[in-house]
């Protein structure tokens, strides 16, 4: 990856984190304790106007193995 690539994520990622501040708390707490296999992730979007839509995931060891591998790209 370039560096100027490198630059525009973080600039992107930094804009994140001051907008949403609780957002990425919450992440990292959930995270910071490490997630397991059988664990359930749910996730709800509520659009201006429209009915809330849900769905979930139960973390399957790929799961688990592919997380390590985007910690890895990240360091």
């Amino acid at each position: 990856m370039n560096p100027a690539s490198i630059m525009k994520i973080m600039g992107a990622k930094n804009r994140f984190t001051e907008n949403h501040p609780k957002f990425v708390a919450f992440l990292r707490a959930v995270f910071g304790k490490g997630i397991e296999e059988g664990t359930v992730i749910e996730i709800r979007v509520t659009r201006p106007g429209e009915e809330m839509m849900m769905s979930n995931i139960r973390v399957q060891q790929s799961d688990l193995e592919l997380l390590q591998e985007l910690r890895e790209l990240a360091k």
